[in-house]
């Protein structure tokens, strides 16, 4: 059994915002391979089971905001009992990625990303699968929060679709064959890195800091987003 995880913050204020590039990866899986599947509220998390190439999977995004994306994967990992450094791996959000490249590890740090950060202090070791999908580096004058609260431009939106694709093919290696037969397979090379697209006119300056993204009834890359099931009080940070 494998668990895939994609990180990012529940509800419509956060559809199409750079941070839930996570959430989109698990949107791309569940379209595949559980398109009627109910979601079921579990582990703090919206939660799918699906078949992918004969394995058995749990495609999970957390409800408790992206800072406390740890008290989710621990408490199914635990549930399961599941190896750490095998049967998890984590998909994210990157901005020191160019947008729609992927980069698959079996290991490391979190790198500043508040998300990783509570998952290896969740689990008590940096040692789990991740997938970080690129979501270009700010702008010199925006705050590092409101660049990955902001949304997407049209132009950025179309390509990270895509990249959503690609890394849920990136996904499915990872499910049948392994972290290193992904890795050879999808860790891009640097002549063939994706284009870079300037962040569109729907990204905030930090004049605008205070200003959450607007609801927007888009649906596509974020399906399986509900509120946070009753009687959780482990809602978190969002940045």
């Amino acid at each position: 059994m494998k668990l895939i995880v994609g990180l990012g913050n529940p509800g419509k204020t956060y559809e199409r915002t750079r941070h839930n590039a996570g959430f989109m990866v698990i949107d791309a899986l569940a379209r595949r391979h559980a398109p009627t599947q109910p979601v079921k509220a579990r582990f703090h998390a919206d939660v799918l089971e699906a078949d992918v190439r004969g394995e058995r999977c749990l495609f999970i995004k957390p409800v408790t905001y992206m800072n406390r994306s740890g008290f989710s994967v621990g408490e199914a990992l635990r549930f399961y009992k599941l190896a750490h450094d095998r049967d998890l791996l984590v998909i994210t959000d990157d901005l020191a990625l160019p947008l729609g490249q992927i980069r698959l590890r079996p290991e490391g740090g979190a790198g500043g990303h508040n998300g990783l950060a509570d998952i290896s202090r969740a689990l008590g070791t940096d040692s789990f699968c991740r997938l970080r999908l690129g979501i270009g580096q700010k702008p010199p004058q925006m705050i590092q929060a409101d660049y990955v609260l902001s949304r997407f431009g049209e132009a950025e939106w179309s390509e990270m679709l895509t990249a959503a694709d690609r890394a849920a093919d990136a996904a499915e290696m990872f499910i049948a064959s392994g972290i290193n037969a992904a890795m050879n397979q999808f860790n891009a090379r640097p002549e063939a890195q994706p284009r870079s697209v300037q962040p569109g006119p729907t990204t905030r300056s930090s004049d605008e800091r205070t200003t959450r993204p607007a609801s927007d009834n888009s649906q596509r890359g974020e399906s399986l987003n509900h509120p946070v099931p009753p009687g959780s009080s482990e809602a978190g940070s969002k940045d």
